[in-house]
């Protein structure tokens, strides 16, 4: 079965295209590219992964589109464009003719409007990519769940993946009002959802035990054909203490295969590559 990293990223230091990417940040501040993932993916046995924008500019997302097309195990690519230009359809339209390009993500943790995606400058946008059969990958925090709810129900016909679990308040041991949110957008909705990111959400000191009431949440109101794998690497290194960063992607795979294991092994292909495949259009 075909093992898929439903989201990890790449860049370049140099591209200067980063705004959130500082010295500030030591472990990320440097390139990660092919070449650095390639091993850590042969460790692992993943076969394909999905790579997704890091900063809003057009021309971070073509730089990803070109790494695709010289890095073989690149099965997807997910991008960025201005929602809100007054050509954003038109903008859609032609980047969609990329064949590596599944979808795109507004970086809406970063956007002082929590209910931005409701806005209706973004609704051609958002019509524009369910006419070119793009995917939405929705980047928020439990804050957001409200208006990402009600954004769900304004556009049922538009594929969303939600990144990283939404991103539940895991150090601060936040539960009850996330889980609510997520069941009900489970019910509700089409959405599916990323097991990713949950161990930069809980300190450097989480382990398998601090994840589990969450994953446990996903499983129950996703299921495993809702629920996708990714490393979120390497941002993924920021989860872990010198020198155990160093083993972050093998230690988090070997995490998620753990925290999975009571269930069949045809519910975990699902979760480690299914899931991914059927959402993305990848063969």
């Amino acid at each position: 079965m075909i093992r898929i990293d439903a989201h990890q990223h790449f860049w370049s230091v140099a591209r200067d295209d980063y705004g959130w990417l500082t010295p500030t940040l030591p472990r990320l501040y440097r390139n990660f590219l092919p070449e650095h993932l390639a091993p850590l993916l042969a460790r692992s046995e993943i076969d394909r992964t999905v790579v997704v924008q890091a900063a809003e500019t057009e021309a971070e997302t073509e730089f990803l589109l070109e790494l695709a097309k010289s890095a073989p195990f690149i099965a997807a690519v997910v991008g960025w464009t201005d929602l809100e230009a007054r050509d954003a359809p038109t903008r859609i339209e032609a980047i969609a003719q990329s064949p590596a390009l599944r979808g795109v993500r507004p970086m809406l943790q970063d956007l002082a409007d929590d209910e931005w995606m409701l806005r209706p400058s973004i609704a051609a946008a958002i019509e524009a990519l369910s006419r070119s059969k793009l995917c939405f990958d929705a980047l928020v925090k439990p804050r957001h769940l409200p208006a990402l709810q009600k954004f769900l129900a304004r556009y049922p016909d538009l594929p969303v993946v939600i990144d990283h679990g939404a991103k539940p308040e895991i150090a601060a041991g936040q539960t009850d009002t996330w889980a609510a949110q997520m069941r009900a957008i489970a019910r509700n909705s089409r959405a599916v959802c990323k097991l990713s990111g949950l161990a930069t959400e809980a300190g450097r000191q989480w382990s398998p035990e601090t994840l589990a009431p969450y994953v446990d949440v996903l499983l129950e109101a996703f299921g495993p054909r809702r629920l996708m794998w990714g490393s979120d690497w390497p941002v993924l290194l920021e989860a872990f203490d010198a020198p155990a960063a160093e083993h972050a992607y093998a230690t988090w795979y070997d995490t998620a295969s753990v925290l999975t294991s009571r269930l069949s092994g045809d519910d975990r292909d699902w979760i480690f590559g299914k899931t991914a495949a059927t959402f993305y259009g990848i063969e």
